[in-house]
């Protein structure tokens, strides 16, 4: 299974349910609660000009009308997860991650 897939078992994992949406289009209508995430870079470490390592660089965002939910501390408690933001729109909370995996 690709690294990828691995993030989205992980994180089907912590929703609890399938909501998990990689890069969905704009005319898909979610389901909330649900994980939205997307690949944003490469974290390419170097030395003597060579690569040797590299991490794909996610941005995470969980969606909910919820504002104790206890989702977004789970996924802060994965390694290399760090939480950037939130906000409410339309009344919704988002609660934006960046995630190293």
């Amino acid at each position: 299974m690709g690294r990828r897939l691995d993030l989205q078992k992980r994180l089907v994992d912590i929703l609890g349910t399938d909501r998990v949406y990689f890069q969905p289009p704009s005319n898909i209508n979610m389901v909330y609660p649900c994980i939205v995430y997307s690949l944003e870079t490469y974290d390419t470490k170097k030395a003597d000009n060579i690569s040797y390592h590299v991490r794909d660089r996610y941005q995470v965002t969980y969606i909910s009308r919820d504002p104790d939910s206890k989702i977004p501390k789970k996924i802060a408690q994965l390694s290399l997860a760090s939480h950037n933001s939130r906000f409410v729109k339309d009344n919704l909370y988002h609660d934006v991650f960046t995630l190293y995996f």
